[in-house]
């Protein structure tokens, strides 16, 4: 299983814990961007380092202690803040930098996720599909702070978060969202966003979040708490104007992929602006659940998640050995949750070989 990292205390203090407990791991990160910069932008790490440089103002109006958070790493780490910076900027480097090509390369596929309300249960979890590099950064970050929510997050090493879910029960699912709306102006990161949310009590808190950020990247937010309350939130770069809401079919269940479905998107979507599996993807689970005799059944989302129909686009994703190695594009961890059971089982690499394992949650709740 990946590295299982604790954290406690304050902002410095949790991420200087992180930076020496993630060492070597922050370094591959540092190295691997390094390389993929190059690939989507054409930017070394010095001009990527510069443009991150640039979302510290925004970042220090959402929440300064993240600033200090990323500060505690990057010394714990022996890096710098401007390395840390920009690891939690790849996704505003990556996806404006293709979109504003409007050609070429194509990003890695990212994510398949579920939520599922059921009588007497509350369900939520998903596919990271990514590079297969991540494999040897990600880590479990399992945070204890002392000015919020205790939280579990699984993320590349460096990041402040990914999917997660927190002691108050609120689970944050998401999946990478781009459009020609996404041209890498400085404002809040999508990573630091997610660690926003993990600071949330309640989908309704979440939510607000979102409506008052300035918000740098397109993105999809799949939140759950253990009251039985979902919503998806497609956003894109902006603020309260560019969100999108999403609520659960009369199954109770919502999912979602790479693209965007709100009938109030107005701009062109990434996912036509190159070749998806995110339509097929999205289908494919769907078509799962709906044959499904019980929604509220955690092992039958498990199993749509490693499906292998339609492979090389299936929902369980394995690296095509044809595409150059930052295009290339895997299944690196999944997860799956239980909010009323309050039980978290994760998987390392492909569902399909690996399978799902619950993991030690008895710190959280």
């Amino acid at each position: 299983m990946f590295p299982v990292i604790t954290l406690t205390g304050g902002p410095y203090e949790r991420g200087h814990q992180y930076g020496v407990a993630a060492r070597d791991r922050v370094h591959r990160s540092i190295a691997a961007y390094e390389r993929t910069f190059r690939h989507y932008a054409d930017w070394d790490w010095s001009r990527s380092t510069a443009e991150a440089r640039l979302f510290i103002p925004a970042i220090d109006d959402f929440a300064p202690q993240y600033l200090e958070e990323m500060t505690g790493l990057a010394d714990g780490a022996g890096v710098t803040l401007d390395d840390v910076l920009a690891i939690n900027v790849r996704t505003e480097v990556m996806y404006s930098a293709r979109v504003r090509s409007a050609v070429g390369a194509s990003a890695p596929a990212e994510c398949s996720a579920f939520a599922s309300v059921a009588p007497g249960r509350v369900l939520a979890g998903q596919n990271w599909d990514w590079a297969p590099f991540a494999c040897d950064t990600v880590v479990v970050l399992e945070c204890v702070p002392s000015d919020g929510p205790a939280f579990l997050t699984v993320v590349e090493a460096g990041l402040l978060a990914k999917f997660g879910v927190n002691s108050e029960g609120l689970a944050v699912m998401t999946n990478a969202l781009a459009c020609t709306d996404d041209n890498g102006e400085a404002a809040v990161p999508y990573h630091v966003m997610l660690r926003g949310l993990l600071d949330c009590s309640t989908t309704g808190e979440a939510l607000a979040l979102l409506e008052q950020t300035t918000r740098a990247s397109s993105a999809n937010y799949l939140l759950a708490d253990s009251s039985g309350a979902v919503v998806d939130v497609e956003a894109q770069p902006g603020g309260q104007s560019a969100l999108h809401r999403l609520l659960r079919d009369d199954s109770g269940v919502l999912l979602h992929t790479n693209h965007f479905v709100s009938p109030e998107f107005d701009a062109v979507d990434y996912a036509d602006l190159v070749i998806s599996s995110t339509r097929t993807r999205l289908d494919r689970v769907s078509e799962l659940v709906e044959s499904a005799d019980d929604v509220g059944d955690l092992a039958m989302f498990e199993e749509a998640l490693a499906d292998h129909a339609s492979d090389p686009d299936s929902v369980c994703r394995h690296p095509d050995r044809s595409l150059p190695p930052p295009e290339q594009s895997m299944t690196v961890a999944s997860v799956a949750i239980d909010l009323t059971e309050r039980r978290i089982r994760l998987c390392e690499g492909p569902p399909c070989t690996s399978g799902f394992e619950d993991i030690d949650s008895s710190w959280l709740w």
